[in-house]
């Protein structure tokens, strides 16, 4: 009987005859998993390092060649946000908190008022405070973010749980970025003249990251039984609504909150969008980024990009808790 009979009969038997690996595969074997930890090693030292060195070199003085040097300093950070130690700053400040913020308070009580406090940071002729600009350019991206999880998440749910006639074109015009910033930009400026920057920014960041909600949520639902879920809930008295909102949002929790960070994140820094439909008033979070990296000494460039690190760690920070402590509707966590 021949070796190659020998070994068709022991698997037929049920008996898998045993094999020495290969010199390749003892090697493999032996350094393959040492090279592997090694190459995600080199790759996350690649990315944080230069992080961690613009971070740490916006608190020195001086930089001499790539090294920095000189004594600490807050400097560069104040001069990024604008609040170097000076009286025209403070004044700035000052103004802005004793003079503007009751009169925007007091017109929110008049007719149309909000409409006027949606033109205010465009109209105003006092500049605004860069941290306040920041603070306003934060709130815009976090309102794209709303507007994401109410037309994201209905998506993401019809897509994955439904079939009907064109599902494939939805789904693909879903989650693919079709339309670049600054062409979305040039539509916008040429059909709505007349909207107002605030609107049109919240609208803009919007369209440009919804996919990635949508991505994120989609998949969380795709590990969900959704008909089961359903049938389940309408067995016992809930209505389609009620499963929705208490039993199968709160069970994509983790999509959203990752939809929603990423959302946020590329928000935030989107430059050509921004670009092309800011006007005037307080400057979006990307044009800030720009105007502070331009033209400016590298220190100051860096404070300007670590203020980006510090608003995104501390956003970020803020949704993942709001999602894990606070994701509940009607008791459902």
């Amino acid at each position: 009987m021949s070796s190659r009979d020998t070994d068709t009969q022991s698997i037929v038997s049920g008996d898998v005859p045993s094999r020495e690996p290969s010199r390749l595969g003892r090697l493999s074997a032996r350094f393959g998993r040492r090279a592997v930890t090694v190459l995600i090693g080199l790759t996350i030292a690649f990315l944080i390092v230069p992080v961690v060195f613009t971070f740490a070199a916006s608190f020195f003085e001086n930089l001499t060649g790539i090294l920095p040097s000189g004594g600490l300093t807050l400097q560069n950070w104040k001069l990024a946000l604008g609040i170097a130690e000076s009286q025209g700053a403070q004044r700035g400040l000052g103004g802005f908190w004793t003079f503007v913020a009751p009169d925007v308070l007091f017109v929110l009580t008049l007719p149309n008022g909000l409409e006027y406090v949606l033109r205010f940071p465009y109209d105003v002729t006092v500049q605004t405070p860069i941290p306040v600009a920041l603070g306003f350019s934060v709130l815009l991206a976090l309102l794209g973010v709303v507007v994401n999880l109410i037309v994201g998440v209905p998506i993401a749910y019809a897509v994955t749980r439904y079939t009907f006639p064109g599902r494939r074109l939805v789904n693909t015009f879903a989650i693919l970025p079709i339309v670049p910033g600054i062409i979305l930009g040039i539509a916008f400026l040429k059909t709505y003249p007349d909207l107002p920057s605030v609107i049109a920014l919240v609208l803009g960041y919007s369209l440009l990251k919804i996919p990635y909600m949508v991505l994120a949520v989609q998949s969380s639902f795709e590990s969900m039984d959704l008909r089961r879920i359903e049938e389940s809930a309408r067995s016992l008295g809930a209505s389609w609504t009620t499963t929705f909102v208490r039993v199968i949002v709160p069970g994509a929790k983790q999509g959203i909150i990752s939809g929603s960070i990423i959302s946020w994140t590329l928000a935030a820094a989107e430059f050509n969008f921004s670009y092309i439909v800011y006007s005037r008033g307080p400057r979006p979070f990307s044009l800030f980024l720009f105007e502070n990296i331009s033209n400016n000494p590298f220190l100051r460039a860096a404070a300007a990009i670590s203020i980006y690190f510090v608003i995104v760690a501390a956003v970020t920070a803020l949704l993942n808790w709001v999602g894990e402590n606070g994701f509940s509707v009607g008791g459902v966590q």
